[in-house]
């Protein structure tokens, strides 16, 4: 395994991407924005030759400085597979870490940590269903009317691609009573809704880069309930006003809910993980 030398003066800022710090067309929320004050977009990822993902200019700067700060390990800490995480060019010098598959991948200069994934595979064989049985469970309860397709993730979790305008309102729900003494969660981020066993879990694979590192203190950024235990592990954290937590109201000590929603939402995080991190690194409290 990868170490660096510990020193208590560094700090690892853990931040979930999708609707956190990067946004798709559809989730920008610039609908009540003139088109002559909207914010200037940078693309950071294409998919099928298409723009795909954005943040804002202003975004883009602060998390150029932010990964670039003294003291500060930025890890991306995503949902995402490793090859849809590739598809993603940040601003600023390429992270160390990265954290794919929900904790499920740790990447070092770009690289799959495979000590890492292996200790991930005994933790879900140990403590929770099989993956072929919530996959089952799925394909026979979900219904075409609104079940757009159902996805395997690195044979880690699933997630379905479904119409939320058809997606009856208990069915999540519903799902996670199914989920919960399996020992999976589920969350519904959008048109994702997504089974992930619980040991999986960003802030494990957090805590492993903290260990490497030496960190001394942990800032952290997430919109669903998939980063709640990313959230709740930091020293301090911050949610947008949009997404699954925002929606449910949830709040932690630590936590700063923030009102802004869409792309400048992703803005203002960024504007507060980078004060944090420099009043940290610097020996403020």
């Amino acid at each position: 395994m990868t170490t660096t030398s510990p020193t208590a003066t560094t700090t690892v800022v853990a931040s979930d991407l999708d609707r956190t710090l990067i946004y798709s067309a559809a989730a920008l929320a610039l609908d009540d924005v003139p088109d002559h004050e909207a914010p200037r977009l940078l693309c950071v990822e294409t998919y099928r030759s298409r723009p795909q993902s954005f943040l804002t200019e202003t975004a883009a700067g602060l998390l150029a400085a932010l990964a670039a700060e003294a003291g500060v390990v930025f890890v991306p800490t995503t949902t995402r597979t490793r090859e849809q995480y590739r598809r993603i060019s940040l601003p600023g010098p390429p992270p160390r870490y990265a954290i794919c598959a929900n904790g499920g991948h740790l990447l070092v200069d770009g690289a799959t940590d495979h000590d890492w994934h292996a200790t991930v595979r005994r933790a879900l064989a140990a403590d929770c269903a099989p993956l072929a049985e919530v996959r089952d469970h799925l394909r026979r309860s979900a219904d075409p009317a609104w079940l757009l397709n159902e996805r395997d993730a690195e044979s880690l979790f699933t997630y379905l691609v479904v119409d939320r305008a058809l997606l009856p309102e208990t069915w999540a729900k519903d799902l996670a009573e199914w989920a919960e003494p399996r020992g999976w969660s589920v969350s519904l981020q959008g048109r994702k809704l997504y089974a992930v066993p619980r040991p999986l879990t960003k802030s494990a694979a957090v805590a492993e880069v903290v260990r490497r590192t030496g960190a001394g203190r942990v800032l952290s950024a997430g919109d669903s309930l998939l980063d709640a235990d990313l959230l709740l592990a930091a020293d301090r954290g911050w949610r947008p006003g949009h997404g699954e937590l925002a929606d449910a109201g949830w709040s932690a000590p630590g936590v700063t809910a923030l009102a802004t929603t869409g792309v400048r939402g992703g803005e203002e995080i960024l504007r507060a993980l980078r004060t944090a991190a420099r009043a940290t690194t610097r020996g403020r409290s």
